[in-house]
C-alpha cells in the first residue's frame, strides 16, 4: 500500500461502516485500547504497526492520533511514541472553555449554586460515607493555607480542599464534573481575597465545616458550608455586557 493511499474496507469504503478513513482508525484504536485492557501509562503500537492493523496509511494513523491526543486519550512524544493518558476532562474544558478573566455576580451566583448542589446538597451522603482519614485529609489540606505565598497558591489549596470533600462521595462522574469547573472556581476564589484572608478567614471557615463533619452535625455542616460559599458576593460586579 502506498503512503497516503487507503485500501478499501468492506464494500469498498475505506472507512468501513461510514465516515472518513481517519474516523475509522480512531474507532479501531479505541477498540484496541478497550480489548487489550490498556491502562494509563501503557504504550500503543507504533504508527507502522497501527497502519498494518487498521489497514491504513501512516498519514491517516497520524491524523487519528492527533484527534485522540486532542481529546486527552493519548500522549504522543518523540522517541517515546504514544501512551495512554487521562486528560479527557481538562481537554474537554480546553475545547469548550469560556472567558474567566472577569466574573459577574450572576456568574458567581450560578457557579456557587452549582457547588451548593454538589457539596451542601450531598450532606447526608457525605456524612454516611465519612471516614476518619477523610477528616484528617481535610484538616491537612486546610492547614496548608497557613504557609501560602500568593493568591494562586492559596486558591489551589482551597480548591483541593473542596475537591477532597466532594471525593468523599466516591462518585467519579460527579468529581469529573466538579474538576471541569476548576478555572472559573479558582477565579471566584481569587477575586477579592488576600493572603491574610486565606490564612485567617478561609482557614477558620474550613475548620468550622470540618468540625461539623467530625461531629456528624448535618445542619451545622450545611449552614457553615453554604455561608462559606456565598461569602464574597459583594466583590463581584453586576452582570457584564
Amino acid at each position: 500500500m502506498s503512503e497516503g493511499a487507503e485500501q478499501a474496507g468492506p464494500g469498498g469504503d475505506p472507512a468501513g461502516a461510514g465516515g472518513s478513513a481517519v474516523d475509522a482508525v480512531v474507532r479501531q484504536i479505541r477498540l484496541l485500547i478497550a480489548e487489550a485492557g490498556l491502562k494509563v501509562g501503557d504504550s500503543l503500537p507504533t504508527e507502522r504497526e497501527l497502519g498494518l492493523r487498521c489497514n491504513a496509511s501512516r498519514n491517516t494513523v497520524r491524523e487519528a492520533m492527533r484527534i485522540l491526543k486532542a481529546y486527552g486519550l493519548v500522549d504522543v512524544r518523540p522517541k517515546v511514541g504514544a501512551t495512554i493518558t487521562d486528560n479527557r476532562m481538562s481537554r474537554a474544558f480546553d475545547l469548550f472553555s469560556f472567558d474567566t478573566l472577569e466574573v459577574s455576580r450572576k456568574t458567581f451566583s450560578d457557579v456557587q449554586a452549582f457547588r451548593d448542589l454538589l457539596e451542601v446538597g450531598a450532606a447526608d451522603q457525605i456524612l454516611d460515607r465519612l471516614r476518619d482519614e477523610d477528616v484528617a485529609d481535610l484538616r491537612r489540606l486546610n492547614d496548608r493555607l497557613h504557609g501560602i505565598h500568593d493568591i494562586q497558591e492559596a486558591s489551589e489549596f482551597d480548591f483541593a480542599f473542596h475537591t477532597r470533600l466532594v471525593a468523599i462521595l466516591d462518585n467519579a462522574a460527579i468529581l469529573d464534573v466538579y474538576k471541569v469547573m476548576k478555572p472559573v472556581i479558582l477565579r471566584i476564589m481569587q477575586k477579592g481575597k488576600t493572603r491574610r484572608s486565606y490564612k485567617t478567614e478561609t482557614h477558620a471557615e474550613h475548620d468550622s465545616v470540618i468540625d461539623a463533619l467530625a461531629a456528624g452535625d448535618r445542619l451545622a455542616f450545611q449552614y457553615r458550608l453554604r455561608s462559606h460559599l456565598m461569602i464574597g458576593f459583594r466583590n463581584f460586579k453586576e452582570e457584564l455586557a
